[in-house]
């Protein structure tokens, strides 16, 4: 009983793992609906099977007759395809291709009416046990292409700002499961069309990314009035609208249940025709009556006419701008008219309103002769977008109109004086300009501008120069040449008396002795709330001068340490001498000239204010090659470190004598050089030493030892760089040293080829450049007869200032020894070992020789007879 439950169980399992791998053939839903004359391609998938991975497949088509299978391709029997279909299949026309081990495809590339029926995908069984199905359907339906568009402009060109109509009618013959969608595009100039809008085919509303923000603004209109017509209206259409537009109808489908998404099978587009967009400042206007000529006192009424091809839709922006008449090209805002017809600027004097569409009236009572100049309207025309507000669509002005208005000008007188006047160098100066019998000028104000020419020796007095100017609000604004002087106290410029203005110099210099004169001006307010300048009035000139003493300046400079070899020192001194200058600073300049008659080159400075700076003739990378400083009261001292060869020249001290104000400045005095001092050398050459170092005193047999021979420049080359050597290494033996004798041993020229001795010819010794002025000898594998001193021998070669390689000294190091450490056992283990296979070798030679006499002697004599011969005679 328990057997066959257990069977029982057995089969159940064995049924459920068949259950759960059953086949399965797929195709995708249907019905599959295409436009005739398109391709169409469907795919069939297995899974769940046994046997082999790789599977086989077959198509055939199921007709309306009674179901008649008909044979399509097939992927294992070539001869399978029905004779009907043949010439099909071996076109092209269908085909089949192997997308996997278990997926195959079936293409048709040119479907016709014909092919609209039941398509059924087969598998051959290659399973254990038959289960789940071999085979699926697909419905194919093939229709003909119906879809037709008409689209329409009513209107091509439109005003900026006005709607667009764009119509798209279309219309197909209804088959189920088929969709259709609109869209609307323009192409602007010769670019590619950009897509507007889209409505379909699950209608939905898409919208391009460049009419996105249009669309949510209510800038873009969709009107769905049923039976094919579809409408689009652009409102208040742009400049940037202009452009050829197109209407594109599309057929969808999508497989039943959702399918994969939506599959386009028929598209159709047209051209709608060109938009024709004209701007608005093209249409747009602004006119202003003729010129007018008024009294003072007078109304001053001025009309501004602004006209447009759709002035009902603009928003008006009006600005009336006025400006002097002898420079039209500059004209300022007086009042304006926003969007909201509120009046933004002017005065309670002056106004404007409007008076009707397009037109707008500026009202300005009471004129001034101050009004007289050009009036223009300025207009920005506005259009309202959507609900992002209003843009500007075009500004026009108008030709400026002359307004004349006759009035008296204001009088008054102008006087100068010099209350204070410096007799030396340094004194205070004062200049007090006095405005007098003022007159036309109620409630006015005044202004003065300082101005200065240079009186030159020859008598001629300079072109003037403002110094200060003192505005009608009581500003100071310096003059480029005196802003500084200004800003720091040392000249003061301002008003001492409601008609008089002051020009005080603290401290007088050289360079202010001139011609002083003051401009005044008289400004009157205007209706406009601002102030208007009447024409200036200048005093006579007055002079301002003193008897000046000439500052006078000597330096003489003498040689402290000559510089009598390449890489020495070279010092020199100079010393200051000046009358008439007050409490002056020095400043020192090193020139250097190579030659006498030559241009003379920058080498180090020190300021008044003690600051050292290395001028552009001196190299930067020889910093640390020069020093000039203050060493007395009136003395300094320049230093130059490590002459060389392009040193060698002359140097003199240029020195400049500067005087301190109150404000702090330096002002240049006098200048004077000094005498020059010479550099002179004969160049022998560089100075160098050479040294010698080892890495250890004693090495063990078999390891490598390291001695650095290294040389150093003292002097001075015409360019230190420029240099190279010869050096060669020698050995001096311990057993050598009773005959002098010094092996060489390797040698690397200027060049870098190195060349090895007689004594080693086994490359025992290496040599090896590390930097430039360092040689490193290498000695491998140690041996006892390596013990000893050694030392290297360099000659210099460096670059002439002819350019040209020469020969320098040769010198010697001084020796470093090298000793090769032998261990006790290491010395002795060698004749121990001989000694000991000596003594082994005669104890073995003496045994074997005793072993043969031995048997000699006793073969010979009777009493060592063999026993048995002794038993025999005994027996006997």
């Amino acid at each position: 009983m328990r057997q066959q439950k257990g069977f029982l169980l057995f089969v159940l399992v064995l049924e459920l793992a068949v259950l759960c791998e059953s086949r399965l053939v797929t195709v995708p839903d249907g019905p599959l609906v295409r436009v005739e004359g398109q391709s169409v391609s469907i795919r069939c998938n297995v899974s769940d099977y046994q046997g082999p991975r790789d599977q086989d497949f077959e198509w055939s088509l199921i007709t309306g007759d009674g179901g008649q299978d008909i044979q399509l391709v097939s992927t294992f029997d070539p001869m399978y395809t029905h004779t009907s279909v043949l010439d099909r299949v071996e076109s092209g026309d269908i085909s089949l291709k192997k997308l996997g081990e278990a997926s195959v495809e079936l293409t048709i590339r040119n479907v016709r009416a014909s092919d609209s029926t039941t398509y059924r995908c087969s598998t051959p069984s290659t399973d254990s046990v038959i289960s789940g199905n071999y085979y699926a359907d697909v419905e194919l339906r093939v229709i003909g292409d119906t879809l037709k568009v008409s689209p329409a402009i009513p209107s091509a060109a439109v005003l900026e700002g006005q709607s667009v109509q764009l119509h798209c009618n279309a219309s197909r013959a209804y088959t189920a499961h088929t969709f259709l969608s609109i869209t609307w595009s323009v192409r602007k100039g010769t670019g590619s069309p950009e897509d507007i809008l889209t409505f379909g085919p699950d209608e939905a509303v898409r919208v391009g990314p460049a009419f996105t923000e249009r669309y949510a603004d209510g800038g873009l209109l969709l009107d769905l009035r049923g039976g094919g017509v579809y409408r689009m209206e652009l409102k208040e259409a742009l400049a940037l609208d202009q452009g050829a537009y197109m209407c594109t109808a599309r057929e969808w489908t999508r497989q039943p249940g959702g399918g994969k998404g939506w599959q386009k099978i028929l598209e159709k587009s047209e051209d709608m025709g060109s938009v024709t967009v004209t701007p608005i400042a093209q249409s747009l206007t602004v006119t202003v009556q003729k010129n007018v000529t008024l009294s003072v006192e007078d109304t001053l009424n001025l009309t501004c006419s602004v006209s447009a091809g759709n002035l009902t839709f603009l928003g008006l922006e009006v600005t009336w701008l006025f400006g002097a008449a002898d420079a039209p090209g500059i004209l300022r805002e007086l009042l304006r008219v926003g969007l909201d017809g509120q009046v933004l600027g002017g005065s309670e004097l002056a106004g404007m309103r409007r008076v009707g569409p397009g037109t707008f009236r500026l009202l300005l009572p009471s004129v001034q002769r101050s009004d007289s100049g050009l009036y223009a309207c300025q207009v920005k025309a506005w259009l309202r977008q959507g609900f992002r507000g209003w843009y500007q669509a075009a500004e026009k002005t108008s030709f400026p109109v002359h307004v004349l208005v006759t009035r008296l000008e204001p009088d008054f007188k102008v006087n100068l004086t010099a209350p204070v006047s410096p007799r030396f160098t340094g004194d205070p100066t004062e200049l007090l300009c006095n405005v007098t019998d003022i007159r036309n000028v109620p409630d006015g104000r005044l202004s003065v501008t300082w101005t200065y020419g240079e009186r030159r020796p020859e008598g001629v007095v300079s072109g003037p120069m403002t110094v200060a100017t003192v505005d009608e609000l009581g500003v100071l604004l310096p003059g480029d040449s005196y802003r500084q002087r200004l800003e720091t106290g040392a000249v003061t410029a301002g008003r001492s008396g409601p008609a008089t203005f002051r020009l005080f110099v603290l401290r007088s210099r050289d360079q202010d002795m001139g011609r002083y004169s003051c401009k005044v001006a008289a400004w009157t307010r205007s209706l406009r709330g601002g102030w208007d300048k009447s024409p200036e009035r200048q005093s006579l000139p007055v002079t301002v001068e003193w008897t000046a003493q000439t500052p006078l300046l000597n330096v003489v400079a003498h040689r402290v340490r000559e510089a009598a070899t390449g890489g020495s020192t070279f010092e020199m001194s100079c010393r200051v001498t000046g009358q008439n200058i007050q409490n002056p600073g020095y400043s020192v300049l090193i020139r250097f000239v190579e030659r006498q008659g030559s241009n003379p080159r920058k080498v180090v400075s020190l300021s008044a204010d003690s600051v050292l700076q290395l001028e552009e003739g001196m190299a930067a990378s020889r910093t640390d090659s020069v020093a000039l400083e203050k060493t007395g009261q009136l003395e300094y001292r320049f230093r130059l470190y490590g002459a060389q060869v392009s040193d060698r020249g002359f140097y003199y001290c240029d020195v400049t004598a500067w005087t301190r104000d109150q404000s702090e400045d330096w002002s240049r005095a006098v200048s004077a050089e000094s005498n020059k001092i010479e550099i002179t050398f004969t160049d022998a050459g560089p100075v160098f030493n050479v040294s010698i170092r080892s890495d250890r005193d004693s090495v063990s047999p078999g390891d490598t030892a390291q001695i650095e021979c290294t040389m150093a420049i003292l002097g001075a080359t015409p360019n230190t760089g420029d240099v190279a050597y010869d050096v060669r290494w020698f050995q001096t033996p311990l057993l050598a040293m009773d005959n002098g004798g010094a092996v060489p041993l390797i040698s690397m020229d200027r060049w870098g080829v190195v060349r090895r001795g007689s004594a080693n010819e086994s490359a025992e010794f290496s040599l090896e450049r590390t930097d430039r002025h360092a040689f490193v000898l290498r000695l491998h594998r140690a041996h006892d007869r390596h013990m000893g001193e050694y030392h290297c021998t360099a000659r210099l070669w460096y670059i002439s200032a002819s350019g040209l390689w020469r020969e320098g000294r040769e010198l010697t190091s001084a020796p470093v020894s090298l000793a090769v450490s032998l261990a006790f056992w290491d010395s002795v283990q060698i004749p121990v070992l001989c000694g000991l296979a000596a003594a082994l070798a005669a104890g073995l030679l003496s045994v074997v020789v005793g072993l043969i006499s031995a048997h000699w002697c006793l073969s010979r004599s009777p009493m060592h007879a063999p026993r048995n011969k002794l038993i025999d005679l005994e027996m006997d």
